[in-house]
């Protein structure tokens, strides 16, 4: 088993998180995107999307999405959940994470890679080789998303310590990677949303958040 993975991009740090807070260790295998590693030769022959985490077991079954790579974790090492532990939970922590994935992770994927020179011609992922051209004008409406993004979360993180209940789920780890993506360019909590800053600050402070 084997895990392709990218130190700075936020999707695998995503994965890396649920696995260090399950105590799961994988070995994995570093490409760097923001250099095009991952639509060299070498990995889209592993992957022909070209996109990171991948995860590839033994018998050459392949996940590339993060949230399969999770479930299937989840599924072998029950204890710790981070999806939730009732329907209910599991409902929400879906609902949620996939809300912190569209509003927080997409749009600060269009901010960032229709503004960087290195992503002019690979503004969204999952493209392998095929050139897509980065678009302008989207890098305002990722900022209108992330500004209601960080509304949201505001509102939410007042009432409950977590995103889902009383315990850090998939949820709030999709919300964190989303916020420290943001940060390269320059775009960070707003200083009035003090329950969003408290709550980021004791997630950072897990050891899973350096993994």
């Amino acid at each position: 088993m084997k895990l392709y993975d990218c130190a700075m991009a936020p999707n695998p740090r995503r994965a890396r998180i649920f696995l260090a807070e399950k105590g799961i260790e994988v070995p994995k295998v570093e490409i760097n995107i923001v250099d095009g590693e991952n639509l060299g030769p070498a990995f889209l022959a592993i992957n022909p999307r070209g996109l990171l985490p991948t995860l590839v077991l033994d018998d050459g079954t392949r996940f590339d999405e993060v949230m399969a790579i999770c479930r299937y974790f989840e599924e072998l090492y029950p204890w710790r959940p981070l999806l939730g532990r009732t329907p209910v939970e599991r409902a929400l922590v879906e609902c949620l994470q996939r809300k912190a994935e569209f509003e927080g992770m997409i749009a600060g994927s269009e901010v960032f890679r229709n503004q960087h020179p290195k992503f002019v011609a690979r503004s969204i992922p999952g493209g392998g080789a095929q050139p897509i051209p980065a678009i302008p004008g989207l890098v305002d409406r990722g900022r209108q998303t992330l500004a209601r993004f960080f509304d949201w979360l505001e509102e939410s993180l007042t009432a409950s310590p977590w995103l889902v209940g009383e315990e850090l789920t998939m949820a709030d780890i999709t919300a964190f990677c989303a916020i420290d993506f943001v940060a390269w360019v320059d775009i960070g909590i707003p200083d009035s949303h003090a329950a969003t800053r408290r709550w980021h600050t004791r997630l950072a402070a897990r050891p899973s958040a350096s993994a």
